[in-house]
């Protein structure tokens, strides 16, 4: 084990030299793709801009979350700076466009690891292993759990797996989706709809912003593992995001900052996932 983890550590270190080398003009090469940015000091990532406790942007500008952590973490293995790191707004439905169009070197935003989208993306990780669920008005007493959707009105984000579980395995329900959960929440507020539904940490982001408003109901029916979305094929990248992701996880850093990040609203940090080498 320790022997393959040293050779994936090499082979990664190599890759990021030759990225380097590539961007200071050796051999000619342009300097293009996220290894190349990385070396120039500068990465453009992709987060989520309405999540509370993973990827919010502030009133005041800056960026707060576990996602956003997450990024500033790998960007800075990669040797890049938090004043090197462009963030950009990545709505659930335009996250592969993002990536495909280079217009983002990679994402972190809640982004779950699925086949079909490994038919468009890349990932790394996972970096937290997730579960959908339900947030309600706090005097919601109707919904206990997935078993009490029938006839009512969820909202999801548009392209969200939990918008197509809903759609898939509970077809008495009303789905409703928006390209932001912000949108959702508004609607919840209001009484536009019954519940809104994705993964749990999201919700009890959710929750602990608007105390005493919504509430949490049910277990998780589901598993989601995030990962952090790149362009297809960019196999150097996803080695050293993986390590970087390993590295995050063995010094402490993960759990401290999930702590710093989610134990105001009662959520206590789980076993870190394991990274996929696939």
């Amino acid at each position: 084990m320790r022997i393959n983890r040293r050779i994936r550590l090499g082979a990664g270190s190599i890759a990021l030299l030759l990225a380097i080398a590539a961007a200071m003009g050796c051999g000619g090469s342009e300097r293009r793709g996220a290894l190349e940015h990385a070396a120039a000091g500068r990465l453009t990532i992709g987060i989520k801009f309405d999540q509370p406790g993973l990827g919010l942007r502030n009133k005041d500008g800056s960026f707060s979350g576990f996602d956003v952590e997450v990024a500033k973490y790998v960007a800075g293995v990669l040797g890049v700076q938090p004043d090197g790191i462009t963030f950009v707004e990545s709505p659930t439905a335009q996250r592969e466009t993002l990536v495909q169009n280079g217009q983002v070197d990679f994402i972190v935003a809640s982004y779950s690891i699925t086949e079909q989208r490994k038919d468009r993306v890349a990932f790394a990780g996972p970096y937290y292993v997730a579960g959908q669920s339900l947030l309600v008005r706090a005097d919601n007493t109707d919904i206990s759990g997935p078993d009490g959707l029938r006839g009512k009105k969820v909202c999801s984000a548009k392209g969200s797996t939990s918008a197509q579980n809903i759609e898939k395995n509970f077809p008495d329900t009303q789905i409703h989706t928006f390209d932001t959960y912000s949108l959702c929440l508004e609607g919840l507020r209001s009484g536009g709809w019954d519940a809104v539904t994705t993964d749990d940490l999201i919700l009890a982001g959710y929750a602990a912003q608007s105390a005493g408003a919504f509430k949490l109901v049910g277990r998780p029916f589901s598993t989601e593992n995030y990962g952090i979305g790149m362009k297809k094929g960019d196999k150097a990248l996803r080695v050293e995001v993986n390590n970087a992701i390993e590295k995050m996880i063995m010094d402490g850093t993960w759990k401290r900052v999930f702590d710093a990040t989610f134990s105001p609203s009662g959520y206590q940090a789980p076993t870190p996932p394991s990274v996929d080498w696939y």
